[in-house]
């Protein structure tokens, strides 16, 4: 006769039951008197096999239950009239608009668009209000029986002309847009003026010289390596270690001309940014070309005391891309999913870019004179190590520090939602149709009380310093 020790006698009576679970086998019921199935195991909530409605031909609803995987939607959009890339109730923004196309496109369920959650919906970066993107990767499950070109045409023809999806690639089951993303390539457009010396007055008529340029460069490349950038964002203090940051690179190419200006862009490519990192950064590179302070005053930013660091006007900052390397070697290659290089889509996106990003940045500048008024501001700066503002540059100069922390609270009301607009004007918001759909019934969180920007810290992008719509139940 075998003995068995308690132990073995528990790991037994596991594997009994796990079986038992898991088969068909029927299950004497002593109160009945019959047999029962075995009751099976609930469904994962990996498995994310939504419901979807259907109507026969015969006019019934039925429920269709779909399969879904995971996809990488490749974006560029217009920022102007958007107040950033996520989502805050109330107000204008991509990823409403985006959500609610795939609504209508009957790619995403109400409760899905709600709670993005539910799908792993995720984007590579928050890009702040007005600024735009050549290329935007989002990260969401959808139904696989639907086409990927099929896709693009549906929520395309659901966007406004400013937004395009540009391609959308078969993803890992565990890929997220944010957390495999290994760098991000943003640039910045701005007139040569902007670098102009002091002694040269900023004209619309200036062209920068070969000196100047070679200067510019030697400027920009002081920012390379890891440093500490708590000066160059809100609310960020030295001792934080998520303000050490890594720029890979950073350039200008050469100047060139359009509607009478000439134009430089900037390019950096970094890890991750912080909320108006780049905006800094470039704000004091023009103060040091244009002779306002010397170079070393970047060594000084990167020291503890806080440094007055001027930040230069949104307009003309745009995210390039997000960059994939890891991915690109590890599943690029494995004859399932194709690599998130988007070569194929480039010549189309240069075409959205010239037609809808560039020309808006040059138009604006040209009517708006953004650039020239900052930099009537900018010698009023002071540069200096100081907590005291010694300059008398009031709390509401434009370019302030004060105007960073609350710059976003003045003028909120032209990102407002105003549902009866046209779908080719950026005011059609996805919150404003879903409450039709819903008949207002969109959330606890999303329902609430308008969640106005308060200049939060953000890990990635430019950031834009919105609260994200939380899943009700979350």
């Amino acid at each position: 006769m075998l003995r068995f020790s308690p132990l073995q006698v528990c790991i037994l009576r596991q594997l009994s039951s796990t079986a038992m679970s898991r088969s068909n086998i029927m299950i004497p019921n002593s109160q009945e008197g019959g047999v029962k199935r075995a009751a099976e195991p609930e469904a994962s909530t990996n498995e994310e096999k939504r419901f979807h409605k259907d109507t026969t031909p015969d006019g019934v609803m039925e429920v269709v239950r779909r399969k879904r995987r995971k996809y990488a939607l490749l974006l560029s959009y217009c920022g102007k009239g958007y107040l950033g890339m996520q989502r805050n109730p109330g107000y204008r923004t991509i990823e409403d608009d985006l959500l609610t196309a795939m609504l209508h496109a009957d790619l995403m369920t109400e409760e899905g668009c709600t709670c993005p959650q539910m799908f792993h919906f995720q984007r590579a970066a928050r890009t702040d209000k007005g600024v735009s993107a050549a290329r935007q990767v989002v990260s969401v499950k959808l139904p696989e029986d639907v086409t990927i070109p099929d896709m693009v045409v549906r929520i395309n023809q659901h966007l406004c002309s400013q937004i395009r999806v540009m391609a959308i690639r078969r993803a890992t089951k565990g890929f997220n847009c944010k957390s495999w993303c290994d760098s991000r390539t943003y640039s910045y457009m701005c007139p040569t003026f902007a670098f102009a010396p002091e002694i040269e007055k900023a004209k619309e008529d200036y062209r920068i010289t070969p000196e100047v340029l070679d200067g510019l460069r030697n400027i920009l490349k002081l920012y390379e390596g890891t440093h500490n950038f708590h000066n160059f964002t809100a609310r960020k203090k030295a001792q934080d270690a998520s303000a050490n940051r890594y720029i890979m690179d950073i350039d200008c190419g050469q100047p060139f001309e359009r509607n009478g200006l000439e134009w430089l862009l900037i390019k950096i490519k970094g890890q991750s940014f912080m909320l108006h990192q780049i905006r800094k950064m470039v704000g004091l590179a023009m103060a040091i070309s244009r002779g306002l302070v010397g170079s070393e005053v970047i060594a000084r930013a990167w020291k503890e005391s806080r440094l007055d660091v001027p930040i230069a006007p949104g307009l003309g900052l745009v995210l390039e891309e997000p960059h994939y390397n890891k991915y690109n070697k590890r599943y690029g290659s494995d004859g399932i999913h194709e690599p998130l290089t988007w070569e194929d889509e480039k010549q189309k996106i240069e075409e959205f870019r010239e037609d809808n990003i560039d020309s808006c940045i040059i138009e604006t500048e040209i009517r708006d004179k953004s650039m020239l008024q900052w930099l009537s501001t900018l010698p009023l700066h002071h540069f200096s190590t100081s907590e005291k503002n010694t300059s008398g540059l009031s709390s509401k100069t434009k370019g302030s520090d004060d105007e960073v922390e609350d710059e976003d609270e003045d003028d909120l009301d032209q990102y407002r939602v105003s549902p009866h607009k046209s779908k080719e004007t950026p005011v059609t918001s996805g919150v404003g149709k879903l409450k039709e759909i819903t008949n207002g019934h969109i959330g606890t969180n999303v329902e609430g009380s308008l969640n106005v920007p308060s200049n939060t810290d953000q890990s990635e992008g430019e950031a834009s310093n919105v609260s994200e719509a939380k899943c009700p139940n979350s």
